[in-house]
């Protein structure tokens, strides 16, 4: 009987490495490519021992750079400065490909009506779960051992390099398991995939929360993220593989319960039930069916970001505490403007950073058009009196106005936490909100492209997400890696005003940049038919 589950588990994983020919060699690239980039750069910029310990003094004693990288356990070798610099990143994008490839190829399969085609021929019940999964973990383990050899191929240590490159492939195993488990919960591939990334999004927090904490926070959260176990191997340090063991447990666990739940309900069907709609139509407009669609999207994202700004928020008078309790560390502060420009600069990179998080959901409300074209409905919906204009717009204003909303979420959170701790949040509230909402223009950019590639060239909406990664690394790595400026200018986010210092000169242009690039996603949808 358990051989005859599996039946067809081969011919399926090759079927799906044939559709994702392009799409998994483009991540293995990607993140192999970043770790030998990212390893050449600071190879160069910190290539003597008195630069190294400069910034093991400060780099733990920075609150910005313990929420966004974690802990430096090694500043003396080169092999520590790649863990911390590229580490968290490296697992959080291993993260959203496991995610992405197993929902792919489970949920989003039975939903589009392919899995019950399968079933009815020689195939096992648990094959195309099998398939997924080793499809997306055997990727994550592939990515684990190159970026190793690339590291001991820059002559690194042997033990150091597999034990960081098997950490990035376990949350890779992690979250392979994640998405086989949220697949079985629901019956539409969106849902799945948003809560699998907000399992990942909570548990991202957790280990930012933990490391920005210092010694005397709760560094115990940590302990609750898989990211967090990354940053316990503590790789070029320790090397502590048998913290590997609690994410090949977990990934055991999930696969297990998931092929479990696999046998225990019908094929197309989740196990949370869909909520059925009111026995009479209650929607008359374009964008009341647009509000339909994405209001539980632009909910969580706001809720999400706002807790985003609360943890970020909570730590940044630690920073203040920490200048005060190293008098070498003080001293290197004063010569940058004070523990007042470090709060500053944590809070600039801050809202950087929600603002670029906060792309994602621009993308997703955008991408939802083309969800929608590829379903069919959209067919329907625009043989009616709508107009093609009026359905574009219902969903694009989620990413504009939507935009908007998570953003000063936000910002809320940030203000409202920061101001009660130091006293003030009739003075910090307004100036941190205005921080946050300064990214909108050009996550409204990144939006834009997207319209762009659905209006004109549908077959390529993917590239979208391509170019939220894009944004990501330029913006964060991008000096790091000691990238030429017109390759940092790529970005839309480089051009943001960082904060405090808010001028309206690129804020305007970059809000011309989006209405170009929108107004083309409008005129390009008018002119060509539909699913092509």
């Amino acid at each position: 009987m358990i051989g005859t589950a599996f039946i067809g588990s081969g011919h399926l994983v090759r079927l799906a490495l044939r559709r994702d020919r392009i799409l998994l060699p483009v991540w293995v690239l990607f993140l192999v490519g970043i770790t030998y980039s990212t390893t050449t750069a600071l190879e160069e910029l910190y290539g003597t021992q008195q630069s190294r310990a400069l910034l093991g003094a400060t780099a733990n004693a920075n609150s910005a750079f313990l929420a966004m990288l974690g802990p430096l356990n090694d500043w003396s070798s080169l092999g520590g400065l790649v863990v911390w610099r590229w580490g968290v990143f490296a697992g959080l994008f291993i993260a959203i490909m496991a995610l992405l490839v197993v929902t792919r190829h489970t949920r989003a399969e039975e939903e589009a009506g392919r899995t019950e085609l399968i079933a009815a021929t020689v195939v096992g019940r648990h094959a195309p779960l099998a398939a997924a999964v080793i499809v997306a973990g055997g990727t994550s383990l592939l990515i684990g051992v190159l970026q190793a050899l690339v590291l001991i191929g820059k002559g690194l240590d042997a033990a150091g390099s597999f034990a960081f490159g098997l950490s990035t492939a376990s949350v890779g195993l992690v979250f392979t398991g994640v998405s086989a488990f949220t697949a079985q919960l629901s019956e539409n591939s969106r849902v799945s995939n948003a809560i699998a990334g907000g399992f990942l999004g909570v548990t991202y927090l957790f280990r930012a929360a933990g490391d920005a904490a210092g010694e005397s926070g709760p560094q115990w959260l940590t302990w609750l993220s898989p990211i967090g176990w990354t940053e316990h191997v503590r790789s070029f340090a320790d090397n502590r593989f048998w913290v590997l063991g609690i994410s090949l447990a977990a990934f055991v666990v999930l696969v297990g319960v998931s092929a479990y739940v696999v046998t225990r309900r019908d094929v197309g069907l989740g196990l949370l039930a869909t909520r059925l709609g009111p026995s009479e139509g209650t929607i008359g407009t374009p964008f009341g069916l647009a509000w339909r669609l994405q209001k539980g999207s632009l909910i969580g994202w706001s809720l999400a970001l706002f807790a985003v700004g609360v943890i970020y928020g909570s730590v940044a008078q630690a920073v203040g505490k920490m200048v005060e309790d190293n008098p070498t560390l003080g001293q290197i502060v004063q010569q940058i403007g004070g523990a007042d420009a470090m709060v500053d600069a944590f809070f600039a990179t801050v809202t950087q950073l929600l603002g670029l998080i906060s792309s994602i959901y621009l993308v997703q409300a955008v991408l939802r058009l083309r969800s929608e074209e590829t379903s069919l409905r959209a067919e329907p919906l625009l043989a009616t009196p709508v107009s093609r204009w009026g359905w574009v717009a219902s969903h694009a204003a989620f990413a504009l106005v939507g935009g908007a909303v998570v953003l000063a979420f936000a910002g809320l959170g940030l203000g409202l936490v920061h101001g009660l701790q130091i006293g003030d949040v009739g003075g910090e509230l307004p100036k941190l909100l205005g921080a946050a909402l300064v990214q909108l223009p050009a996550a409204w950019v990144v939006a834009g492209v997207a319209l762009v590639l659905f209006g004109l060239f549908p077959q390529f909406t993917g590239v979208s997400w391509a170019v939220v990664s894009v944004s990501l690394v330029i913006t964060l790595l991008g000096p790091a890696l000691r990238l030429s400026q017109w390759v940092i200018d790529v970005s839309p986010f480089t051009h943001v005003p960082k904060y405090p210092d808010i001028v309206a000169g690129p804020l305007l242009w970059l809000s011309g940049v989006a209405v170009v690039l929108l107004a083309a996603g409008f005129a390009g949808f008018r002119r060509r038919d539909l699913t092509t």
